[in-house]
C-alpha cells in the first residue's frame, strides 16, 4: 500500500471528523483552524481529487441552495480502503516514534 502524503493523511482525518459535513470548503476551514495555517483551496482540492482516485475517498451530492445560487456541494466520506489507509500510515507513523525520548518542557530530554 502507497504512504499518504502529509496533506492527503491531514485530509482523510478533516473528513473523518466532519463527517456528513466534509465538503471542500469545511474541510479548508478545519484544517486551516488545526494547523494555525491558511491552507488554499488549490492545496486541499489537488490532495482530494488524488485521494478520489485512489478510492480513498468517494463523493456524494448534497441539494442544491439558494446561498449557493442554486448549486449543489459534493461531500466527501471515508472508504474501506481509506481507513486501511490511514491505519497503516498511523502504524508507520508509531514505529519511528516509538523509541524517541520523552522531552521535557524546559527542552531537555526526561
Amino acid at each position: 500500500m502507497k504512504l499518504l502524503s502529509r496533506p492527503e493523511e491531514l485530509i482523510l482525518l478533516a473528513v473523518w471528523h466532519l463527517k456528513n459535513d466534509a465538503y471542500l470548503v469545511t474541510i479548508r476551514d478545519f484544517i486551516s483552524k488545526k494547523t494555525g495555517k491558511e491552507w488554499s483551496v488549490g492545496a486541499v482540492y489537488v490532495p482530494l481529487d488524488r485521494l478520489t482516485k485512489s478510492k480513498y475517498v468517494e463523493t456524494f451530492w448534497g441539494e442544491a441552495t439558494p446561498e449557493r445560487g442554486g448549486r449543489r456541494k459534493k461531500f466527501y466520506t471515508i472508504t474501506e480502503e481509506g481507513f486501511a489507509a490511514l491505519e497503516e500510515l498511523q502504524r508507520v507513523h508509531n514505529s519511528f516514534w516509538e523509541d524517541y525520548p520523552q522531552i521535557d518542557m524546559s527542552g531537555g530530554v526526561a
